[in-house]
């Protein structure tokens, strides 16, 4: 098999890490080889804090993957979230030279690019620039302007903004560990590719992706991504708050949340009682499950109200940003019992678990299609999907260096016309990561 049809996903989480490789099957959906996962010990709420424990883990993750898979891999996609990770509103605009040629690629990417000569706050970089919708010569709403004529574009980004020093180091250890970086994108992105459908996208939709150490909020509306937003809890302060609540150690904390945790109160009559085994000699502890579901509830309802009001900042209260959709809820975090209920109840908008088997392989393992391994998922697709742009844009190459060696000029043009539409745009989270791999070659 070539090694150049398999995509690596490195998902760097809180809690766990996770290597996943992946290709396409001919039915154009991605089948996963190999997965690996390790316990995250360097990373604190989304971002590296020990070089040296995370480079471990990651070792350990693709290892267990390699061996899965028995394949050795070299270049991964990684994703990036973390409490650093914010976004904004941005409108810009370009005045064209001359308004009887029609709007082509290259104006887009001179207003992209105007756009990342914003001024950031030290320290921050911007990590996306997506565009929302177009307006040419005050005419608004336009999704593509490519091939109308004007001569004032205008457009609405969404800028994901993160903190440099962050991306560096998630660099380094790729980098470390032995791997190379072929590719850097935002978590939410990643999970929402993995497990919303597009007709969900259309309608609008909150994606909530609760994880070990974050949350994150993709919000999808006709289509396009329209806010995102990193909050810096997740499961870990609902185990650290148990741990706190009942005096036990953190191991037993998780464990009863996974095993006995809801996020509904309600549910538990009150002679319902765990017992957990004391420290070294010590007598047994005993919980009430009510107890336990008193203290998850409590937690749980205010990483859902901090959510919530992310989903107000976007508008979905103004009748045409409406959410149809509602909320898909996805990650480790999601699997708490009654937490869509909870969720639903909340704010009363229609609320699904998320699997990422929106895009998988028919045949794929019911583990892979867990709502733990949305990112993992949501980063193989990226990578394949990145492989499939520089395939093309290779093929166009060729295609043009065997059209210019083509004398007679009316194949020549035939050609180029045929071709024009395959050239994609760079996208930026590609000049990251070439500045990410320039900074790290230079920095050793």
């Amino acid at each position: 098999m070539e090694n150049n049809k398999i995509s690596v996903g490195l998902d760097i989480g809180t809690t766990k890490i996770v290597a996943m490789i992946g290709r396409k099957n001919e039915y154009g959906k991605a089948e996963i080889l190999g997965i690996g996962k390790s316990k995250s010990l360097g990373v604190h709420r989304g971002v590296v804090n020990n070089i040296t424990q995370t480079i471990q883990s990651i070792q350990q993750a693709v290892q267990e993957a390699e061996a899965e898979a028995g394949l050795n891999i070299a270049d991964v996609t990684v994703g990036i979230a973390g409490q650093h990770i914010r976004s904004l509103q941005h409108s810009d605009y370009i005045t064209r030279a001359n308004s009887e040629v029609v709007i082509d690629e290259e104006d887009i990417d001179r207003l992209i690019n105007q756009v990342h000569k914003l001024v950031m706050l030290p320290g921050e970089e911007i990590i996306h620039v997506l565009p929302q919708e177009y307006k040419i010569d005050g005419q608004a709403e336009i999704k593509e302007p490519i091939g109308m004529y004007g001569g004032r574009l205008e457009a609405n980004f969404h800028v994901v903004v993160g903190q440099v020093s962050s991306i560096r180091n998630i660099g380094r250890c790729v980098k470390s560990s032995g791997l190379e970086l072929e590719g850097i994108t935002l978590e939410p992105l990643a999970s929402a590719n993995a497990v919303l459908s597009q007709e969900e996208k259309e309608a609008g939709v909150a994606l909530i992706d609760i994880g070990g150490g974050t949350t994150d909020l993709a919000v999808f509306k006709d289509g396009i991504i329209r806010h995102t937003a990193v909050i810096p809890f997740g499961g870990n302060v609902v185990t650290e708050d148990i741990k706190e609540g009942c005096s036990i150690i953190e191991k037993q904390a998780e464990l009863l949340k996974i095993k006995f945790g809801s996020a509904w109160p309600g549910e538990n009559k009150d002679n319902e009682i765990v017992s957990i085994p004391g420290l070294r000699g010590r007598d047994p502890k005993e919980i009430t499950l009510k107890n336990l579901s008193k203290i998850i509830h409590a937690r749980v309802v205010e990483i859902i109200e901090q959510v919530y009001v992310e989903i107000k900042n976007y508008g979905h209260e103004e009748q045409k940003k409406k959410l149809i959709a509602g909320i898909v809820l996805t990650g480790g975090g999601s699997q708490l019992k009654h937490l869509k209920q909870l969720v639903e109840y909340i704010t009363g908008m229609d609320t699904r678990i998320g699997y990422p088997n929106e895009h998988l392989a028919g045949d794929s393992d019911n583990e892979i299609a867990s709502p733990l391994f949305a990112t993992a998922v949501g980063l193989v697709m990226d990578g394949l999907k990145r492989q499939e742009r520089k395939r093309i844009e290779k093929e166009v190459e060729e295609m043009e260096h065997m059209v210019a060696d083509h004398s007679e000029d009316n194949i020549v043009q035939e050609e180029e016309v045929i071709q024009q539409p395959k050239k994609e745009r760079k996208s930026f989270l590609d000049k990251l990561t070439e500045r990410v791999k320039d900074f790290l070659d230079n920095a050793e």
